[in-house]
């Protein structure tokens, strides 16, 4: 029996290869600059399995793909998975969780720390040759630890966020949550409260939940009116769960003190964007897994997730939504 044909939109590195190479037949995209949609399709002619780290399966993608049978993902998040369409053609999709959590959690703690100490804004000040004697209190910040810590969205990242908070900081943390979770409750000592308290009383709130049709502007106007003038608010989720130009007026007015954002809703970030002239945002572009071992151990993690959709070999995170397809050798 032939091996299922395999093809990635980027680069992969050597070991990751060979690994493939014993259980499939490999080619990849290993051009500097992205691979074109038509070219995209194109490639995919006669291929099993597709990896990527962020391609639009669609409809008319699976329509072009007849031969596809299982998309591997290079990332945690599958949003740009248009899950009917892939029941429909009966493609597998899988996902990267676990590898990239605490890489994700030091940056929300990054994000966190840089906003309610200036870091960024105070950085620039120090370099320009601004700093002045007698500018001591022009340059407070607000302490971090032993504040109140809400979380909105507490999945595995947000677990991550709030053991750092709870044993690191001495944080009283909170959370929201879909489901309420009283095994991590016991286990970190940490209070499921209801949104509209958590927005109340916290000062600092991040927000982790997934993009889906319900969260989809999640936090809003009347979200950031509920807020502390005092607080920081942290989205490291995705750009659309926030209603980025209610935030932004949120900012501009006081309504809140600052923000920690490493996404947005449209990107990257366009230069005329208001957020990027306001100095009590620190701004980062989209890094949350961004180190090279998580990358690397994500790459390695869907290219197993693909050999155990199309072969069954090993094990694999199937997308839970898509879990009920077949698994198995390609014909």
């Amino acid at each position: 029996m032939s091996l299922p044909i395999v093809f990635s939109d980027k680069p992969l590195a050597k070991d990751i290869q060979d690994y493939l190479a014993k259980h499939v037949t490999l080619t990849m995209w290993e051009e500097r600059y992205k691979l074109k949609r038509e070219l995209l399709y194109d490639k995919l002619q006669g291929v099993n399995g597709f990896i990527t780290s962020g391609a639009s399966i669609n409809e008319e993608l699976l329509q072009s793909a007849p031969e596809l049978r299982a998309v591997s993902t290079i990332s945690v998040g599958y949003d740009h998975f248009d899950l009917n369409a892939m029941k429909n053609h009966q493609v597998i999709g899988t996902h990267t969780p676990y590898v990239l959590d605490d890489t994700v959690a030091d940056l929300i703690f990054g994000l966190i720390l840089a906003a309610a100490r200036r870091i960024p804004e105070l950085d620039i000040l120090t370099k320009s040759g601004n700093w002045k004697k007698g500018d001591s209190r022009q340059l407070f910040g607000v302490d971090v630890h032993h504040k109140k810590l809400g979380i909105i969205g507490m999945g595995r990242i947000g677990e991550k966020v709030a053991k750092r908070a709870k044993y690191g900081f001495d944080m009283d943390v909170s959370y929201y949550n879909r489901t309420r979770k009283e095994q991590t409750e016991h286990q970190l000592g940490v209070t499921y409260k209801p949104l509209e308290s958590l927005l109340c009383e916290s000062d600092f709130i991040v927000l982790m939940v997934p993009l889906t049709k319900e969260t989809n502007h999640f936090i809003g106007a009347h979200e950031f009116s509920l807020m502390k003038q005092t607080a920081i608010f942290i989205n490291a989720s995705r750009g659309q769960t926030v209603d980025e130009k209610a935030m932004t007026n949120a900012l501009l007015s006081g309504e809140i003190l600052a923000a920690g954002l490493d996404v947005y809703e449209q990107e990257p970030i366009q230069p005329t964007n208001p957020l990027l002239n306001l100095e009590n945002v620190v701004t980062l572009p989209h890094i949350g897994s961004a180190t090279s071992e998580t990358r690397h151990e994500m790459a390695m993690l869907a290219a197993k997730n693909l050999v155990y959709a199309l072969t069954g070999i090993g094990t694999g995170y199937i997308v839970k939504e898509l879990k009920e397809l077949q698994i198995g050798q390609t014909e």
